[in-house]
């Protein structure tokens, strides 16, 4: 009995010690000297990408390059798309995914979250004179009325399993989708609440946020990485310092006030 435990005890200690010994993704990214970072590009404030200088910008393009700046290595922009970003995430075409991604039950099982970054939810936008005409489910669930979503991703998502009798209609360019609401050709869109509230801004007097304080379902957006330790606990320890730094205040001020 005693040699048999101490087998256990000694193969325990080995497995331990390979363990501790083989590389993590976070030795491999500042080995590699880049962090890959899988972004839309169609998500303002968050992401936008640049089709002709092929060059991204936003909120968590910023949040990126400081992150790259914490572990000392490059940022590599690598871009995918919302139906598309689930196969890219398990072909390991990036390190960690940045851009709005919100947190989902589907993803979290393919990798691990880092802490909040925001929370938010689901809330309609909607020409501002239609405004008072689309603020409850029941008020939007209607025949006649036509709700715009982008494919692949937690709008439609919400759409389909909230509207039954109303229109859906996807539309594939999210850097165009409120262009449709504003010229009339959709009646409304329901997605987070900080989009609505920057589409606003975009749209002075022609596209207006209903209710963006109070969305319609709760969800939160992370930063979604491979199944990696010691690569979530440095993003998890760096959003901790960059929000007590200034540095996330600053960074949010410029794209989302």
């Amino acid at each position: 009995m005693f040699r048999m435990l101490a087998g256990v005890a000694l193969a325990l200690l080995v497995s331990t010690a390979q363990a501790q010994q083989a590389p993590s993704r976070l030795d491999e990214i500042v080995k590699r000297g880049t962090l890959r970072v899988g972004m839309t590009g169609d998500y303002l404030p968050f992401t936008s990408l640049d089709k002709e200088t092929k060059t991204f910008r936003g909120f968590d393009v910023d949040m990126a390059q400081a992150l790259g700046k914490a572990l000392g290595v490059k940022v590599e922009f690598v871009p995918t798309s919302w139906p598309q970003m689930m196969k890219d995430f398990e072909a390991d075409d990036f390190d960690i995914a940045m851009g709005g991604v919100s947190i989902t039950f589907d993803r979290q099982k393919k990798g691990l979250f880092s802490t909040a970054i925001m929370r938010e939810g689901k809330t309609p936008i909607a020409r501002c004179a239609d405004q008072g005409k689309y603020e409850t489910i029941a008020e939007i669930d209607k025949p006649g009325t036509r709700v715009i979503v982008n494919p692949g991703g937690t709008n439609e998502r919400f759409a389909r399993a909230n509207v039954k009798s109303a229109e859906i209609r996807v539309f594939n360019d999210n850097t165009r989708i409120f262009d449709e609401i504003a010229r009339g050709d959709a009646d409304l869109m329901m997605t987070d609440a900080s989009e609505t509230r920057y589409q606003q801004k975009l749209h002075p007097g022609v596209l207006c946020a209903v209710h963006p304080e109070k969305p319609f379902d709760f969800s939160e957006k992370a930063y979604w990485m491979q199944r990696d330790f010691a690569l979530k606990a440095f993003v998890d320890q760096w959003l901790h310092i960059v929000r007590e730094d200034g540095t996330f205040k600053k960074i949010y001020a410029a794209w989302f006030e």
